[in-house]
């Protein structure tokens, strides 16, 4: 016989299971009592019942008051129903709204043959049509419901509330009686979203790092058979948006093996010991499936260094859910075939114990992808998109330097909204660009109105970064400047960082003197200066301050860094005395105002050009590399951009030569030994070949 599913049922269903329209859901029952409350509300015509003593009584009876009266023996007790149209004489002293349409009054009698004999000479003397009955009880059955059913509907809601809330109702299972509960996601074998190393681009020394450990997943025997030990957990370092929590899905889609992924966030509750529990409960599940892998994003949440919390209460939840976390991770051993991955940003404030050996026993950087990884990020986001063949993954990857994989992601994603918005088929090159545009600057604004003196000076400002920009040999080149407002900017500059492993300090030097040319044309070219370069201001003075003591290098504190390096910033005290901050100082502001004059020194030999380019910014409103390079000439350096492009064009054209060359020697060697073969069993051939013909 076929099972009939109950349309209660509130259990996940399962894959290939169809979804059942009749799901029940909590605020229903709100509904139904709600409803009805209403109807006991509407349908309650006896509302507003009244004691009344026997001589009233009486008085009512005499002038037909009632419509009917039921006398029950046994409790020598009388109920009346009064008539609608004596309900005011009867009820003076109650409020009217309070007061149902036949309303009741009960009344103590002496006994029922005396109310009898009474009845009977009332309908006799004063003509009255009420209606008498007698019952020897209450119906026991009905009185039981009334009184006892609130208190058991009560219950029952009560019981059901908290089925639901020990999350026994429905899958996930959260409420008050499951905060001891790990919240963690579980991401089993048979997962139709599995998430393998084909699916990360970029990534190529992270993914070698843990291909090891799918290795120690896959085949554990082959290690500790040799005596060593699978290391218990890795922790995975880098900036936010570069893939860290994809990395480890993948890891646990290549080992085929349970994947249980939670924030670190997710410990912490407002209930004491909640976070312990939930330590726990998460390892104990992690046991019942092991092989498995256990990934906890954003482990600085709950693993920050005890001892540096503001409230300086070193007993706090947080601390006792670290502890727990500790000491689960010594609590299980090598062999148990459960690994720990566990993502963050902040590696410097995570608490040492956790990061010790036998912990977590790796550090694996997920760095900012390169060129090449960006170009491999490209081609994975672009496969469902339709583009047409102008757009480049090469180009787009030389534009977006600095862009992590999740905002690579965004940028496709603007693009083909934007593509959309212009009612295109395609998403063209222009449209990425936009894109690209969109995110680093913001929303364009040409309905912002600005008068023609702030358009001059905007333009003026634009052109001379754009001028310092082409002629210093470190500076960060070109790539498009606008007059158009975006975001809260009146004006922008886009640039090409390079993207270098170690920077000098000529290179610091250009580029706080690039930064500097906006406020300095407008003092050379305008006379006076703005508040438009207040964020060029922020950025060189934070530069300058880095060189000096960060980089130690400054003419008078050479060498010499004044790094916190204990993570304890937020002191009161700075690791250096105050003449050292006065000559700190000192030094930024010399450091400063030197680029400051060399920036007005170059753009007083480029006057003539800086005044070409901010009139061409004034008419087209964007200008692009192409229109510099026009007024300045080629741009006699080359970007690290270019040379890394150009280093692996050779590396290609050395490797495709090298592939030929071995294709024509594979081709030519049968024919050669064909060739010989033929000379052997011919001998004299060779000999008659070279004979003179004499």
């Amino acid at each position: 016989m076929e099972n009939k599913k109950n349309m209660f049922d509130m259990s996940p269903r399962k894959k290939g299971d169809k979804p059942n329209p009749f799901r029940f859901n909590l605020y229903w029952m709100y509904g139904l009592i709600f409803v009805m409350l209403i109807a006991l509300y509407m349908t309650n015509d006896t509302a507003g019942s009244k004691d009344l003593d026997w001589t009233q009584f009486q008085k009512y009876v005499k002038e037909n008051t009632f419509k009917d009266i039921t006398v029950y023996n046994q409790k020598r007790m009388a109920e009346a129903t009064v008539k609608a149209d004596k309900v005011a004489t009867v009820f003076q002293d109650m409020d009217p709204s309070k007061i149902g349409p036949s309303p009741k009054v009960y009344v103590k009698i002496p006994s029922a043959d005396k109310f009898s004999d009474f009845y009977d000479k009332a309908v006799e003397e004063n003509q009255i049509d009420t209606q008498l009955r007698f019952e020897e009880g209450e119906d026991l059955f009905w009185s039981f419901l009334v009184s006892v059913g609130p208190f058991v509907l009560i219950i029952l809601i009560w019981f059901f509330l908290m089925r639901r809330m020990s999350g026994g109702a429905g899958p996930g299972g959260g409420g008050v009686f499951s905060v001891g509960k790990a919240k963690a996601q579980l991401f089993d074998k048979d997962n139709e979203h599995k998430v393998t190393f084909k699916d990360v681009a970029g990534l190529a020394g992270a993914k070698q790092e843990v291909e090891e450990i799918v290795s120690f997943l896959k085949n554990p025997e082959k290690y500790t058979e040799l005596g060593g030990k699978i290391p218990k957990g890795a922790l995975l370092v880098g900036p936010p948006g570069t893939g860290k929590t994809l990395l480890a899905k993948a890891v646990a889609g290549e080992a085929n093996v349970p994947f249980f992924s939670l924030s670190g966030s997710d410990f912490v509750e407002m209930f004491v010991g909640v976070g312990a529990s939930r330590v726990r409960d998460l390892f104990r599940q992690a046991k019942e499936k092991s092989p498995c892998i256990v990934f906890i994003d954003e482990i600085d949440a709950v693993g920050r260094a005890r001892g540096r919390n503001a409230s300086m209460n070193s007993n706090d939840e947080r601390e006792n859910t670290l502890n727990q976390l500790l000491t689960e991770m010594d609590g299980f051993g090598s062999n148990s075939g459960v690994i720990i991955l566990a993502a963050t940003n902040r590696a410097d404030i995570l608490d040492k114990a956790l990061l010790r050996a036998g912990r977590f026993d790796r550090q694996i950087h997920v760095e900012l992808p390169d060129l090449n990884e960006r170009k491999e990020i490209f081609g994975v986001h672009l496969r469902p998109i339709k583009i047409d063949e102008t757009v480049d993954t090469d180009f787009l990857a030389r534009q977006t330097p600095g862009f992590s994989g999740a905002d690579i992601a965004n940028v496709c994603n603007e693009a083909a909204l934007i593509a959309a918005r212009n009612g295109k088929k395609f998403v063209q090159k222009v449209d990425f660009m936009n894109a690209v545009d969109r995110i680093v600057g913001g929303l364009e604004k040409r309905t912002k109105i600005t008068t023609a003196e702030e358009r001059r000076s905007i333009a003026i400002h634009e052109a001379g970064h754009a001028t310092l920009s082409w002629m210093l040999e470190h500076a960060n080149p070109l790539v498009k400047v606008t007059i158009v407002p975006r975001g809260k900017a009146l004006g922008a500059a886009w640039y090409l960082p390079e993207e270098r492993q170690i920077t000098t300090k000529e290179q610091l030097l250009d580029e706080m003197c690039a930064t500097l040319g906006g406020r300095a044309a407008e003092e050379l070219f305008l006379g006076k200066i703005s508040t438009g370069a207040s964020n060029d201001l922020e950025k060189v003075t934070k530069q300058a301050y880095a060189m000096v003591v960060y980089f130690g290098m400054s003419e008078k504190l050479p060498n010499l860094n004044y790094y916190d390096s204990t993570g304890q910033e937020w002191g009161f005290t700075k690791p250096y005395s105050e003449e050292t901050a006065k000559l700190i100082d000192n030094e930024v502001q010399r450091i400063i105002n030197e680029q400051y004059e060399r920036a007005k020194r170059i753009l007083s030999e480029q006057a003539e050009g800086h005044a070409k380019l901010a009139n061409v910014l004034l008419e087209n409103e964007v200008i692009y590399t192409e229109d510099v390079e026009h007024i300045f000439g080629k741009r006699p350096w080359i970007s690290r951009s270019q040379e890394i492009l150009e280093a692996q064009e050779k590396e290609k054209a050395l490797e495709q030569e090298e592939e030929k060359e071995k294709e024509e020697k594979e081709s030519t060697t049968p024919d050669t030994q064909a060739d010989n073969s033929g000379l052997a069993d011919n001998g004299s051939t060779t000999d008659t070949g070279q004979q003179d013909p004499a």
